[in-house]
């Protein structure tokens, strides 16, 4: 078959390199891929988000099957169109995208159907949010309800915090329309864990748990990023955490999906606080698989994905057999100096042939060829550097010697990746 696969950052990188070990699949395309991608499958050069241009390609060249990887053209609507024009894709439509697309319907699903989530109260209007602020407890965490590109959430310790976030969300308006409403809500404390699953619309999969590292600075200082770096597994979720989390958090989303909104088919992507007694509570849904999140699981990976993917296409994933790398996967994140804020591209990345562990993946983000077709910096996040050990500390030991051969100006990486997980190692 012909799969064509949507985006260009490091989880695509990550997609296809699974994808290209199914004997299924006999050409792999990905618009419009990375450097990186461009060594394994044909790069084409289309805007990702440019999803009438995405149906016109796969339409005019005859591709078999398309996977999304971001969230843009999901909340776009590009399953719907595809499905319109006769073409085989795997994603939410545009009525279950709303899981992510909007801050706000999600957590009136929570609360709809019983699912463990912050308190939280939402608001239109710039003023009636600032009167809510000065008679609320601190900290807590403001929301802007459409897509920020995992930006769009802010902790506010202080009065003076969430009235700056206030003012540059619905005021000021730094991400659009995306804060034309705003979700505050209470501050959990807790441990994060990331539980991905794979959803055909009744039935599940739910893959290893993995921990992401949001903020851009050791010690989880500084502003929140897209993810700087994630590990998997997680030792504080047991099985009997995840038994909990399935029951009580998947299961219920997506038979509330169906029966309220629409039948979500694709991938699910939980974003958990655990609590110190151990209880999970739902920070945020996103309708695809978390980035950096795939980096480290798929590698762990021992069944055919995309066989897997046609299963909860066809709504049979109930008799689908997974098996899994039982051993600790850890990514470390290279960006460029400034992210998340301002950057500079072009530079040049030197020491990506260096010769590495087998079990060691170098997945390309923000990367491009240039004119003389030297690998450079193209984005924010740049580098995925990927490692299988027995143990987070051997992992850690593996990725960080790769991180000492690399280098590109400006080039920066959080030094404590999986650094919560060693106590229970």
């Amino acid at each position: 078959m012909k799969v064509l696969v949507i985006g260009q950052g490091g989880r695509e990188h990550c997609l296809v390199h699974a994808l290209k070990k199914s004997k299924r699949i006999t050409e792999l395309l990905c618009a419009k891929g990375n450097a990186g991608i461009s060594q394994i499958a044909t790069c084409v050069d289309i805007h990702t988000e440019d999803i009438e241009a995405v149906a016109r390609y796969a339409r005019d060249h005859g591709v078999d099957y398309t996977i999304v990887g971001p969230e843009q053209p999901l909340a776009d609507g590009i399953v719907d169109l595809f499905k319109r024009e006769k073409l085989k894709i795997f994603g939410p439509e545009k009525k279950a995208a709303v899981l992510e697309s909007s801050k706000v319907a999600c957590k009136n699903l929570l609360k709809q159907w019983n699912i463990p989530t912050a308190d939280f109260h939402v608001f239109s209007d710039y003023q009636e949010a600032g009167k809510h602020l000065q008679k609320a407890s601190f900290p807590l965490v403001l929301k802007a309800d459409g897509l920020c590109q995992g930006k769009g959430v802010v902790i506010c310790k202080t009065l003076a915090d969430a009235e700056k976030a206030l003012t540059d969300l619905m005021r000021d308006k730094i991400f659009g329309a995306a804060a034309s409403s705003v979700v505050i809500e209470d501050f959990l404390e807790g441990e994060e864990v990331s539980i991905i699953a794979l959803s055909d619309g009744k039935n599940f999969i739910c893959f290893p748990p993995s921990q992401d590292h949001k903020r851009v600075f050791d010690n989880d200082q500084g502003p929140n990023t897209g993810g700087m770096g994630a590990y998997s597994p997680v030792p504080i979720a047991d099985p009997a955490l995840l038994r909990h989390v399935e029951e009580t958090i998947i299961k219920r989303t997506i038979q509330g999906m169906y029966k309220d909104v629409a039948c979500f088919k694709g991938f699910l992507y939980a974003g958990l606080m655990i609590s110190k007694d151990k209880q999970p509570y739902v920070l945020e849904y996103n309708v695809r698989s978390g980035d950096p999140e795939t980096q480290v699981i798929l590698p762990k990976l021992q069944s055919d994905l995309f066989e897997l993917i046609l299963s909860a296409d066809k709504g049979t994933l109930s008799s689908a057999h997974v098996s899994w790398d039982p051993r600790v996967c850890l990514c470390a994140v290279l960006t460029s100096g400034g992210y998340p804020g301002p950057y500079k591209k072009g530079f040049e990345i030197q020491g990506l042939d260096t010769p590495r562990d087998k079990d060691v993946f170098v997945y390309h983000a923000g990367t491009a060829f240039d004119a003389q077709g030297r690998v450079v910096t193209a984005g924010g996040r740049v580098l995925n550097i990927v490692g299988l050990s027995d143990t987070i500390l051997s992992a850690q030991k593996k990725v960080y010697k790769v991180i000492q051969d690399i280098c590109f100006e400006g080039m920066h990486f959080r030094k404590d990746i999986g650094m919560k997980g060693t106590p229970r190692t």
